[in-house]
């Protein structure tokens, strides 16, 4: 019984998250904008950022990171954005061609690169993040 038990929870865990099969990561976007909000929440952070289209045009753009945790391993921390800050963005955009998408990178006013989920495992050598030894090493 606790067997089923375990099986059963496991599976409603592992099906609550949600796939990133909805953004293109063949494609990149790149935005230059004002940063109108930023939510630092689980399980993914956003920042929605105003965007001045080809026509002129205000648009609000979506853009998906990942948890907290891990922008921290990434050298992220919340107090480094702020209402107001123009950023460039570097994402992979959503499938539906709405106006959202997953953050491969941001940087910020200082010229601060940071990284997000959207670069599927492509991180620059530099960022100092620590790793394992492979045996024999």
């Amino acid at each position: 019984m606790a067997l089923a038990v375990a099986i059963v929870g496991s599976g409603t865990q592992v099906s609550a998250h949600h796939s990133t099969a909805n953004y293109d990561y063949s494609k990149t976007v790149t935005l230059v904008g004002t940063l109108k909000k930023f939510q630092w929440t689980n399980p993914h952070s956003f920042l929605q950022v105003i965007v001045t289209d080809a026509k002129g045009k205000q648009v609000e753009w979506s853009v998906e990171s990942g948890s907290p945790g891990l922008a921290r391993r990434l050298g992220w921390a919340p107090e480094m954005f702020k209402v107001g800050d123009k950023l460039k963005i570097v994402l992979a955009p959503i499938r539906t061609g709405e106006t959202k998408g997953t953050l491969k990178s941001v940087t910020l006013p200082n010229g601060k690169t940071l990284f997000g989920p959207g670069n599927q495992g492509e991180l620059p050598n530099d960022l100092g993040l620590p790793t394992l030894k492979k045996s024999g090493q």
